[in-house]
């Protein structure tokens, strides 16, 4: 691209290889990015809330995801569009940070485009647009902080967890199970988390899923689970008090390296070489057996004659454990990993109350449980189902039910969910919009009816009438000044969400308006596109 000055010297641009590039500018690029925004609010739409539909998409390789998880939608969607990629990202860091509410947060920049687009049109700058949308975001923002409300609970009463866990899992595909898998998620968190520091390491909770059994098999294991069995088809399946060592050396003889050259030429040279091994190897056994180990997690294999002999000297042992399972193995038995055996002592050893083997169904599948650990800081959720699609989409469910939990514990406010707490910021930004004289009202009004895409969406989505719905619901908020009214999606009879225990943390819902809005501002200020064009 270069600058040139014409004879009276007005500026024009020279595009390198002109032909091939296309150019939007002003208020076509504009309506271009936010139809490409738009575009992809609108796929999303149709996902939100709990009666919300479901995406089956298709990779290049042929694997099928099922979901309605906004983030995981739009990381698989092949999307071309650089705008369009913006609200991937958008729902991404939402998923990063909150855990939750990645559809409502696409669904809400999309709905304030086109509340944009319009003022676009009326001749309204840009520029404008933006500042209002920016005031109008800090209105709703500090209006939730006016209507959340603080949570109480304690590790003995979880209740209210339970509770805000099975909002995030209603609109799900496992909502059938959602309080038990609620009560899992709840269960799992607070026995990881440190509730003075406020702080919650979910690298400590794995969630591992096995196809076969229904959803409702799926269980809380307080220790870990390792998709191994034991090496030796004879070896005990089950071990009490068991003392572990956890190994990264290779748990068999030291083989010759290729450029070496060994000669037999007879047979005793062969027993020798083979005595040889077999006294290295029975060294390396007896090792473990001295420190006191009752059980060896290796990283690595071990051939035949040494499972044999492992075998012969009763000492049990696991193979081919990876890394990041070794890891949470010893911090959940309280080991060390070992790298050489020549470091291996009695405080070095894990320590697990029961070790046991378990198969499903009536294939050759089998697993090892690591339980009543000396350290029980890391859980495992073990999930059923009947296809691995379901796995994957529970396993999904899950991890926003954690991410929930945690958000409480860090911060123990809420928001009533069901498209109140929108409708109830709408309200107030509305009203707010009075106090500002320049063109930015115009701006704030429009955010105020961009707030009300959520709820309208929650309403079409349970096939009620979207627009007398939500102005029904609207209206009763204005009349008894109460902030509890939301969308009755699952037509329980009762629009007060605090009946129907409808609830989402306040953070997740400040974070859905700051982020869209921060979005939206960056998609208005672009008002010169050059793209090079389709061959």
């Amino acid at each position: 691209m270069a600058l040139a000055f014409d004879e009276y010297g007005r500026p024009f641009i020279i595009l390198r290889e002109q032909e091939q590039k296309s150019r939007l500018r002003g208020l076509d690029a504009q309506k271009a990015n936010i139809s490409a925004g738009k575009a992809v609010a609108r796929i999303l739409r149709t996902s939100l809330g709990p009666k919300g539909m479901d995406k089956m998409l298709q990779s290049p390789d042929g694997d099928v995801t099922i979901t309605n998880d906004g983030a995981t939608i739009l990381d698989q969607m092949d999307v071309d569009n650089q705008i369009a990629k913006l609200m991937v990202e958008l729902s991404r860091s939402q998923d990063y940070e909150i855990g939750d509410g990645t559809t409502g947060v696409v669904v809400l920049a999309g709905a304030l485009l086109e509340q944009a687009e319009r003022l676009l049109e009326r001749g309204v700058h840009p520029i404008r647009v933006a500042e209002g949308y920016e005031m109008a975001s800090r209105i709703a923002v500090d209006h939730l902080e006016h209507i959340a409300q603080k949570f109480e609970f304690d590790a003995a009463n979880i209740e209210p967890l339970v509770q805000t866990c099975m909002t995030t899992l209603s609109s799900k595909i496992v909502n059938r199970c959602k309080r038990s898998l609620a009560e899992i998620a709840v269960k799992a968190v607070v026995s990881v988390a440190d509730l003075e520091r406020r702080d919650v390491n979910l690298d400590l909770i794995k969630v591992e899923g096995k196809v076969g059994g229904k959803l409702e098999d799926t269980e809380l294991i307080n220790g870990i689970i390792v998709d191994k069995d034991m090496s030796h088809p004879q070896m005990p399946k089950q071990i009490q008090n068991a003392k572990i060592a956890i190994l990264t050396c290779p748990f068999e003889p030291p083989k010759p390296k290729t450029k070496h050259k060994v000669d037999i030429d007879s047979v005793e040279k062969f027993q020798t070489l083979r005595l040889q091994e077999q006294k290295y190897f029975d060294d390396m056994v007896q090792k473990c057996k001295d420190v006191g180990a009752t059980l060896v997690i290796c990283q690595w294999g071990f051939d035949d004659e040494a499972n044999h002999l492992l075998m012969h000297r009763n000492l049990p042992a696991v193979r081919w454990v990876g890394g990041v399972e070794l890891e949470l193995i010893a911090i959940a038995t309280g080991g060390r990993i070992v790298p050489r055996f020549q470091e291996l002592t009695t405080e070095k050893l894990g320590k697990a109350g029961l070790v046991r083997e378990k198969s499903f169904g009536t294939t050759k599948e089998r697993m090892l449980y690591i339980e009543e650990c000396a350290n029980s800081r890391a859980v495992t959720i073990f999930i059923r189902g009947g296809n691995k699609m379901m796995i994957e989409e529970t396993k999904r469910s899950v991890h926003d039910a954690l991410c929930v939990a945690r958000n409480l514990i860090r911060n123990n406010s809420i928001v009533y969910g069901g498209g109140s707490a929108e409708i109830s910021c709408s309200i107030a930004v509305e009203a707010a919009a009075d106090k500002y004289p320049g063109v930015e009202q115009y701006a704030i009004r429009a955010f105020a009816d961009a707030l009300e895409a959520v709820p309208m969406a929650l309403a079409e989505n349970s096939g009620l009438q979207p627009i007398e719905t939500v102005s029904a619901v609207k209206s009763q908020q204005v009349k008894e000044n109460n902030s509890y009214c939301g969308i009755d999606c699952n037509d329980v009879g009762t629009n007060d969400m605090r009946e129907q225990n409808v609830f989402e943390t306040l953070i997740g819902k400040q974070q859905q308006l700051l982020l869209a809005t921060q979005v939206v501002k960056m998609i208005l200020k672009i008002d010169d596109i050059i793209s090079p064009s389709e061959y």
